[in-house]
C-alpha cells in the first residue's frame, strides 16, 4: 500500500460517519495486539487549548529528553501532523504500512460480522502502532470528542488526565448544559492517574473534583493567582507561575496564560510520578513551542495573523487579546466556521472589530456552512462610523452596511480580496474553523512568493 492509497482507503472509511463508543476501537485494537499496553499516557480533554497545552508539554517533556509521542487533531498543516513523535510527523511510507496493518485487521473483524470501525478509530489505531514502534517514553493524547465514549478513552494506563478549560460546545452531541458536557469530559479520569484542570468555571471544577474523588485520584488546579504576567505582544508574552520566573512563551494571545499554566502545573505533578523535568529544559522547551492556528503572525507587512476560534469562548478570548494588542484598531477578516458551531455568536463577539469581512465556505459538505449564510449573519452585526469600500470584488456583495461583508467564492479569492485591500498599516485576520486554516497559510504563501517575485 503506497500512501496514496491509505489515504484513499481512508477517505472511503470515513463515510461510516462518526459514533461514539469504545465498543469497536477495543476489537480493533484487540486484534492488533492491544499496542496501547505498552505505553504510558498524558491525555487531554476539554473545549478550548487542548492542542496548545499539548504542545507545551510534548515540546518541554521531549527537550527533557524523553521520547514523546502526539496525537492531535484536528490538524493545520498537513495530514501527517496529527501523529508525531517529538515533534516529527510520521513518514508517507510507515503510515501507508501502519495503514495497511490495520486494514487487513479490520477485514477479519468484517469477517467475523462486526462492524467496522470509524476513520478516527482507525487513525487512532495507527498512532498507538507507531508509538509503540518508536518505544515512546509517554504520549500525549488529545481526546478527539468529549471524553468518556471517545476513541481515545481505550487506554487503560493514563498517568495524567488534563483538562483545558470547559465550554458549551458540541451542543446536543455531548449535552446540553455546562454540567452534562464536563462531565462527559470528566470519563476520562481513570482509577490510579492523577487529574490537572485548568482553571474552569465552579460547576465544572465541581464535577471533575468529584469524578477524581470516587477513583481517589489526586487533583491539582491551575491557579491565575500564582501568575504574573511580564510582559505581552501579538508575536509572544513572558510570565512567572509560581517558583517559575520570567518564562518566554512563544504564542501569543491572552487565552496562552491558562494553557501555560496549565502544562506548567501537569509538568509539575508528573515531576511527582517520576517522570521529572529541569528548569533549564523547562525553559528552552517553552521557548520553542511551535503551534500553528494560535493567533499566528505569518507577515508583519501587512500584519496577517490566523487564529482558530470556533467557539464563543475562544471568539471572546480572541477578541480580547486583539483588545490589548492593537487598541483601537479594526481588522479585515476573512472568516469560515462549520455550521455545527455557534457562528451566531461568534459573529456577535468579533463584528464590532471588523473593517470589512470576507467569509468562506469550508471543504467539508456535511458540516458546510454556506459563505452566504454567514456573511449575511455578519451583515446584522457589523457597523462602522468610517464605511470603507471592498477593491476588485469578484464575490457576492453583502449591500446595505456600513461594513464590507462580502460572501466570497474561495478561500483563495477571498485571501486575495484581503490582500488587494490592505495597506502597509493594515491588519488581516483569518479565523474559525481550525480545518481551513493551512490552506489559509499556503495561498498567503504562494501570494507572498510571487508579490516578492514580481519586485
Amino acid at each position: 500500500m503506497t500512501y496514496k492509497e491509505a489515504r484513499v482507503y481512508l477517505d472511503r472509511v470515513s463515510k461510516y460517519g462518526s459514533v461514539l463508543g469504545l465498543g469497536a476501537i477495543r476489537k480493533l485494537l484487540c486484534e492488533l495486539g492491544n499496542p496501547e499496553t505498552d505505553l504510558k499516557f498524558i491525555h487531554i480533554a476539554g473545549t478550548n487549548g487542548k492542542g496548545s497545552v499539548l504542545a507545551y508539554t510534548s515540546t518541554i517533556l521531549s527537550e527533557a529528553g524523553y521520547r514523546v509521542g502526539r496525537y492531535i487533531s484536528p490538524t493545520v498543516v498537513s495530514y501527517l501532523e496529527r501523529i508525531q513523535v517529538d515533534g516529527r510527523w510520521i513518514s508517507e511510507d510507515t503510515f501507508a504500512r501502519l495503514t495497511s496493518m490495520v486494514q487487513n485487521a479490520i477485514a477479519r473483524i468484517e469477517a467475523a460480522g462486526d462492524a467496522s470501525p470509524t476513520v478516527f478509530e482507525v487513525e487512532t489505531a495507527i498512532a498507538f502502532l507507531y508509538f509503540r514502534e518508536m518505544n515512546c517514553d509517554l504520549v500525549v493524547l488529545e481526546c478527539g470528542l468529549g471524553g468518556a465514549e471517545d476513541a481515545t478513552n481505550v487506554i487503560e494506563q493514563t498517568l495524567l488526565a488534563v483538562f483545558t478549560p470547559i465550554s458549551r460546545d458540541h451542543l446536543g452531541i455531548l449535552g446540553s448544559t455546562l454540567e452534562e458536557i464536563a462531565s462527559v469530559k470528566a470519563g476520562i479520569i481513570k482509577p490510579g492517574c492523577t487529574v490537572v484542570t485548568a482553571p474552569q468555571e465552579p460547576e465544572v471544577l465541581q464535577i471533575l473534583k468529584k469524578q477524581a474523588g470516587q477513583f481517589q485520584c489526586p487533583l491539582a488546579a491551575a491557579n491565575r493567582q500564582d501568575t504574573e504576567l511580564i510582559e505581552e505582544a501579538y508575536d509572544g508574552q513572558t510570565v512567572s507561575y509560581k517558583d517559575w520566573k520570567n518564562l518566554y512563551c512563544p504564542l501569543a494571545g491572552r487565552y496562552q496564560l491558562d494553557n501555560v499554566i496549565t502544562a506548567l502545573e501537569a509538568l509539575r505533578m508528573l515531576g511527582t510520578l517520576g517522570y521529572p523535568v529541569s528548569p533549564d529544559a523547562l525553559r528552552k522547551g517553552l521557548s520553542k513551542t511551535v503551534w500553528p492556528g494560535r493567533l499566528t503572525c505569518l507577515t508583519r507587512n501587512p500584519l496577517f495573523l490566523i487564529d482558530g476560534a470556533h467557539n464563543e469562548a475562544a471568539a471572546k478570548k480572541l477578541r480580547e487579546s486583539l483588545e490589548a494588542y492593537f487598541p483601537g484598531r479594526r481588522f479585515i477578516y476573512i472568516m469560515g466556521v462549520f455550521k455545527d458551531k455557534e457562528y451566531e455568536k461568534i459573529a456577535g463577539i468579533m463584528a464590532p472589530l471588523a473593517r470589512s469581512v470576507h467569509t468562506v465556505s469550508l471543504p467539508d459538505t456535511a458540516r458546510t456552512l454556506p459563505a452566504e449564510e454567514l456573511a449575511g449573519v455578519m451583515k446584522r452585526y457589523c457597523a462602522a462610523e468610517d464605511p470603507i469600500p471592498a477593491q476588485n470584488c469578484m464575490g457576492s456583495a453583502i449591500q446595505d452596511t456600513n461594513v464590507p461583508v462580502r460572501a466570497e467564492a474561495s478561500i483563495e479569492i477571498a485571501v486575495k480580496h484581503a490582500f488587494a485591500e490592505a495597506n502597509k498599516m493594515d491588519i488581516i485576520l483569518a479565523f474559525g474553523s481550525l480545518s481551513y486554516l493551512g490552506q489559509v497559510m499556503r495561498i498567503h504563501e504562494d501570494i507572498r512568493t510571487q508579490y516578492i517575485n514580481e519586485i
